[in-house]
């Protein structure tokens, strides 16, 4: 547990351990109606044959298997995420009869070797204890020639939404820094990504940006995601009390770029990397 006060005196209870990830339409107004975006530039970038067996590996809500089904005229694709609520979301939400899938640990997939013939993970690879494994389970399951392609959120520099909210945390209480994407998941870097593909085997290692941007039609647009629990930085906010949570909205509302119209241009980069068996 750590304590913090946001600068008011009043300390409240907060776990800095794993994220939730639980409720897939909640998450969907945090950033997945921005990971869709990459998601669809990412899967044009992996270049796959058409009528492949594709394998999601950490699905989530769909991002990366609905960019498959709409763009790569793949013949399966298998998503596979860890948890239950995601799996019913996803599920809920995909009609496509190519589309299956399942509860399961990106760490122990399971699926038997040399089954897929592109192997993805879209912003999971973040919240993995460990990286490698998962690299190494993508490289296991991949069929030799294959593609394994993942991406990340470049959360140190290239996620505003994220940037902005963390630098009015620690402007309030710099104790907090600690909990920021950016400091927990520094590993999680374009080499550090490139070096993880290299170890597991694979080859013809190919890295790139994607950067596209992220507008929200006022301040409540961007703040309303903030409040729904999901992820690091709103399960910050909803652990904290009425007050601090009004301190941390008006001291943000001060720092974001709003424009005449009231709206709020923001960029958002991820960094992705490619490669075969």
């Amino acid at each position: 547990m750590a304590t913090h006060n946001l600068g008011d005196g009043l300390n409240t209870a907060h776990t800095s351990g794993a994220p939730r990830w639980e409720d897939g339409g909640a998450y969907e107004s945090y950033v997945g109606r921005w990971s869709r975006r990459v998601a669809r530039e990412f899967v044009g970038w992996l270049d796959a044959p058409a009528h492949a067996a594709w394998l999601d590996i950490g699905c989530g809500s769909g991002a990366v298997t609905h960019a498959i089904l709409a763009l790569a005229d793949p013949t399966t694709v298998r998503g596979i995420d860890r948890s239950p609520d995601f799996v019913a979301y996803v599920r809920a939400h995909t009609a496509d009869p190519r589309a299956s899938f399942a509860v399961g640990d990106a760490q122990a997939i399971p699926e038997p070797d040399a089954i897929g013939d592109v192997v993805v993970s879209g912003l999971m690879l973040n919240f993995a204890p460990e990286p490698a494994r998962v690299i190494a389970e993508l490289a296991r399951i991949i069929r030799p020639g294959g593609v394994v392609g993942v991406y990340v959120w470049d959360y140190a520099g290239g996620m505003q939404m994220m940037r902005y909210f963390w630098e009015a945390v620690a402007a309030l209480n710099p104790m907090d820094a600690a909990l920021d994407e950016r400091n927990r998941f520094a590993t999680v870097a374009p080499g550090d990504l490139t070096h993880l593909f290299i170890e597991a085997g694979l080859r013809d290692v190919e890295f790139r940006s994607i950067e596209i941007s992220t507008i929200f039609h006022d301040f409540d647009d961007y703040w309303a995601p903030f409040l729904s629990g999901q992820g690091p930085a709103p399960g910050y906010v909803t652990a904290l009390s009425e007050e601090q949570r009004a301190k941390l909205r008006e001291s943000l509302r001060s720092r974001l770029p709003v424009a005449t119209d009231s709206s709020i241009s923001l960029i958002a980069r991820a960094w992705a990397v490619k490669g075969r068996r």
